[in-house]
């Protein structure tokens, strides 16, 4: 009897141990709980639009969005401080190792395209510029002198600017960062001599009653060169479509869930009918939903 109460004694610290041990249940399915997500600062406008029909649908549902620069939304997903991140580019080569070092589960999608718009302000002679000139303008090399002004010095605007610009070229010392893209906008906008870099969303006329792509009329978006067109396009969505804009680049969730959680929900949401048009009346390109493109001649 004695030994048969120890051995139950001993079960029982075994199992409470084994409890103890057991890592938490997940608390979120596809559409209820609470997580947190950070997106890059440029698709804010975008996003907040997005949620707030998510949330129309899912009242059970909390996601807590953080916009920050693009390089901090990578910091917060590799430090399991984001469930997901919306960002202006995919992971690479050496973060998808970092990923399976880390034993991260990743799932990563376009889901629309975007465009980097160029404004100056309404009395600028400078409406119309090819990729030399502006290379120019960012040296501080350019006939005329302008006040560059980017939305943050690690945001992904800055990055592709240096990248497909640039080229290895040094910024000159009339380059300054805001704190944010509206930031730039209102800058340029009562500034004569500047120059300014934002995402599409940040300059699109949101009273326009037929969603044409018409712009702001606060500032003057610049219609850069297509080279081997010999043509000078604004960022409007066909454009985009057919990828004849200088300035575009898609836009991506990364999401870190190894089940069916609210990261997933919210990221098939994005892809999906609602989602998609969320992103069209934006004037982003929506990638997951079928746009039909036609060539259209306007005659006076």
């Amino acid at each position: 009897m004695h030994l048969l109460k120890n051995i139950l004694f001993l079960m029982c610290v075994s199992f409470i141990a084994f409890s103890c041990d057991e890592p938490p249940k997940n608390t979120d399915t596809l559409g209820r709980g609470t997580i947190d997500i950070s997106v890059d600062e440029t698709y804010q406008p975008v996003i907040d639009e997005q949620l707030k029909v998510f949330d129309s649908s899912y009242p059970d549902a909390k996601i807590n969005i953080h916009y920050k620069s693009e390089a901090e939304c990578f910091k917060d997903y590799f430090d399991n401080k984001a469930r997901m991140i919306v960002v202006a580019r995919p992971l690479s080569k050496a973060e998808k190792e970092q990923c399976d070092q880390q034993k991260i589960y990743v799932t990563s999608l376009a889901i629309a395209r975007d465009a980097i718009a160029v404004i100056v302000n309404n009395n600028s002679a400078d409406s119309f510029l090819d990729k030399n000139i502006l290379k120019g303008i960012l040296t501080g090399e350019y006939k005329t002198k302008y006040t560059v002004v980017f939305d943050d010095q690690a945001s992904s605007t800055v990055r592709y600017i240096m990248d497909s610009v640039l080229r290895g070229a040094k910024m000159g010392s009339n380059v300054f960062a805001a704190k944010g893209n509206r930031q730039v906008v209102d800058y340029v906008a009562k500034t004569p001599n500047a120059i300014g870099f934002v995402g599409l969303s940040y300059v699109a006329d949101s009273t326009d009653p037929d969603n044409s792509g018409a712009f702001t009329k606060r500032i003057t978006v610049v219609a850069m060169k297509n080279d081997s067109m010999d043509r000078f396009l604004q960022p409007y969505l066909g454009y985009l479509g057919v990828k004849t804009y200088p300035f575009y680049r898609n836009i991506y969730y990364i999401n870190r869930e190894s089940y069916p959680g609210l990261g997933t929900g919210f990221a098939n949401f994005l892809a999906e009918q609602r989602g998609q048009l969320v992103f069209r009346y934006a004037h982003m390109f929506p990638l997951r939903a079928e746009m039909i493109i036609r060539e259209a001649e306007i005659k006076n």
